[in-house]
């Protein structure tokens, strides 16, 4: 039975990634910083779902350092795959980014990222197998004005898991990225309706993604259907951009 560690399971797109991973038969680490009662009661509902399988919460603030560290003290079993959805969009013009918030997203989103991966990849390379997936975001790909910081640090990520699959690759190990469009999350709310609607009528597909759409997508770059697709920022963004 393998065991995943979800990072952020608090949020909209890692709560369903839990609940298609519990249901595919995996136990799961649900991580958390804030969100310590979602993240209980994801964990309560899934023990009742799948009695034999384990659902453990750890907590750990990855936007400060020493966060890697606290997290991975808690994980006392093999994890087998990891999928790292944390993130904060913080909108507003450039020269308005205060340091500190710099510090916290580039501590979060690669930081924190880099040094949980190098302490979790040893027990994968020794099994010559494991996955990765990091939940990036499609402005990684393409930048957006206001959110500069953002699309910077998952620019990184994006770039991040391009140079860490080639190196793991001989290890059996896979390394991807989701690099979702918009998506109906706790994350949209820092935008008002008419917002929201702008951008609804600027993607083709005319909607916001659903969080169990981009989940269904980790679910399968984490199977064995998904062993060939390496290295790869996969963007679920409804032609948005493509």
């Amino acid at each position: 039975m393998a065991t995943t560690l979800i990072t952020g399971a608090s949020g909209g797109i890692g709560r369903e990634t839990a609940k298609q991973l519990a249901k595919a038969g995996d136990s799961l680490y649900l991580h958390f910083n804030t969100g310590e009662k979602a993240v209980r009661e994801l964990s309560a509902v899934l023990s009742r779902l799948y009695p034999n399988q384990t659902f453990t919460c750890v907590q750990a603030d990855l936007a400060k350092a020493g966060g890697p560290e606290r997290l991975f003290a808690q994980l006392d079993r093999p994890i087998g795959a990891v999928v790292y959805t944390c993130g904060h969009s913080r909108v507003g013009l450039f020269q308005d980014v205060r340091p500190d918030d710099v510090q916290s997203s580039v501590q979060l989103d690669l930081v924190s990222l880099f040094f949980l991966i190098q302490k979790l990849v040893p027990p994968m390379i020794h099994a010559k197998k494991g996955k990765i997936i990091i939940v990036s975001s499609i402005w990684g790909l393409t930048g957006a004005s206001t959110e500069v910081l953002y699309s910077m640090t998952k620019g990184g990520q994006n770039t991040f898991v391009k140079a860490l699959a080639k190196e793991l690759a001989p290890s059996g190990i896979t390394v991807n990225a989701v690099a979702p469009g918009a998506v109906d999350t706790a994350m949209m709310q820092v935008f008002s309706a008419e917002d929201i609607n702008i951008v609804k009528n600027d993607i083709p597909a005319g909607r916001l993604a659903r969080p169990e759409e981009i989940a269904s997508l980790i679910r399968f770059l984490l199977s064995s259907q998904a062993d060939y697709i390496n290295g790869q920022i996969i963007s679920a963004n409804g032609a948005w951009y493509c």
